[in-house]
């Protein structure tokens, strides 16, 4: 059987990536921006991040798609962290894809965008 093990994200710039994942909050070393490949460990799951040109080194016909290249979701501590996230998010220059709201579904809900153009989700149960 298998098991999740690593989110992979490819991005284009390195540095701006790990900027906007540190400002959620990931602990990603220092000097890291450096490398083509990056990852941390972050709630028992590894996340990693490959610039475009070290994917195509292994795989030369990958292409950049069109759109969102992943779905992440970051549970909060609660309803007014999520607005917290959110707000400290757009105040380091990053976009907003959605304000915080109720949803239907009973979370307190954002989605902020990476420099990549990833729509990343915010939510904490209400």
């Amino acid at each position: 059987m298998v098991r999740p093990d690593m989110i992979g994200i490819v991005v284009c710039d390195m540095q701006a990536a790990l900027d906007f994942y540190r400002a959620l909050g990931l602990e990603i070393p220092d000097g890291a921006e450096q490398e083509d490949h990056v990852e941390v460990k972050a709630n028992g799951y590894r996340i990693a991040w490959d610039t475009e040109e070290m994917v195509k080194g292994f795989n030369p016909a990958w292409q950049a798609p069109n759109g969102s290249r992943i779905g992440l979701a970051f549970l909060c501590d609660n309803a007014a962290d999520v607005d917290a996230t959110y707000l400290r998010i757009l105040k380091k220059g990053y976009r907003s894809h959605k304000a915080p709201f109720d949803a239907f579904w009973g979370q307190r809900y954002a989605q902020v965008l990476d420099p990549d153009d990833n729509v990343i989700d915010l939510f904490a149960p209400l």
